[in-house]
């Protein structure tokens, strides 16, 4: 019986992901891709009567607040969108019996820790963005619709939207040199393969109904710094910009960052059997796409 699927924020980077792979591939589910103009997901009855009328039985969240520094100066904006929504999309999945998969970050953690970030481990978010994700997800976590999980992510890029790989190309074309942080350490994810995995889970029947909430950590597999990113892109490119590393201190932002935020996928790679591409064999694919 095929699933009905609602899909919110269809115009950010991992939304029209999504929406790409499910026009490209023959998915017997049906799909309703919406954004903040064609459905309001502050609002408990709109959602309410577009999940009623069209029979959603899963919700994947992908609409966000990401511009992580502006928040620091627009807590309302990013609170009202990451967690007030989220919240409101749980209460309406609790009275409705639907399954909700919520994209959350690696900003929650304050990147102390020195080796990979599980699923268990304490969360510290040191920015405005970070805290208002963490207040969706705990906002999920108290609601606790049926069978929903939280996905975390980490420096996601794409061919769609503004991100940093398509920053670092026109930066690479329009200077000779250029400084990127070497001390901040995580793991690009390519959205395409994180909509790959969400479109798995959705597929995967659950042999046992969740009682809780379940967290997951998703991104590429291996790591890096933004300086071997920056690197990487310009010599996959062949960019002859030279890439100098700088620290933290050097480029200070109004949001702070986790100095390490690598995750660990153990959990998300054994319950749902993925196999994660490496973060560089991704980034050829997208700049492949780019060309």
């Amino acid at each position: 019986m095929p699933k009905h699927i609602l899909v919110t924020g269809s115009n950010g980077q991992l939304g029209k992901e999504l929406h790409r792979l499910v026009e490209t591939s023959n998915y017997s589910d049906e799909f309703y891709f919406t954004n903040r103009d064609s459905l309001n997901i502050s609002s408990h009855s709109k959602v309410a009567s577009f999940c009623k009328e069209h029979n959603i039985n899963t919700i994947v969240n992908c609409a966000a607040y990401t511009a992580v520094d502006k928040a620091q100066d627009d807590e309302k904006s990013a609170n009202a969108i990451n967690h007030l929504a989220v919240k409101n999309l749980a209460q309406v999945a609790k009275e409705q019996n639907i399954q909700l998969i919520h994209v959350s970050t690696d900003y929650v953690f304050d990147g102390t820790n020195s080796q990979p970030y599980t699923e268990d481990d304490i969360v510290s978010p040191q920015s405005v963005y970070g805290q208002t994700k963490l207040d969706g997800e705990n906002a999920i976590i108290a609601i606790n619709p049926k069978d929903s999980l939280i996905i975390r992510t980490s420096w996601v890029y794409s061919s769609f939207g503004a991100n940093f790989v398509k920053t670092m190309l026109r930066l690479g074309e329009e200077r000779e040199t250029l400084g990127v942080i070497f001390d901040q350490v995580g793991t690009p994810t390519y959205a395409k393969d994180l909509a790959k995995s969400i479109l798995h889970i959705v597929a995967t029947t659950p042999t046992t109904h969740s009682q809780k909430v379940e967290i997951y950590n998703y991104s590429n597999e291996g790591a890096c710094s933004w300086y071997d990113f920056a690197k990487s892109i310009f010599d996959i490119s062949n960019i002859s910009c030279e890439v100098s590393p700088i620290t933290t201190d050097q480029y200070p932002t109004p949001a702070k960052r986790p100095h390490y935020s690598i995750l660990n996928k153990k959990k998300i790679k054994e319950q749902y059997s993925l196999e994660i591409p490496y973060w560089k064999d991704s980034l050829e694919s997208c700049l492949e796409e780019l060309k």
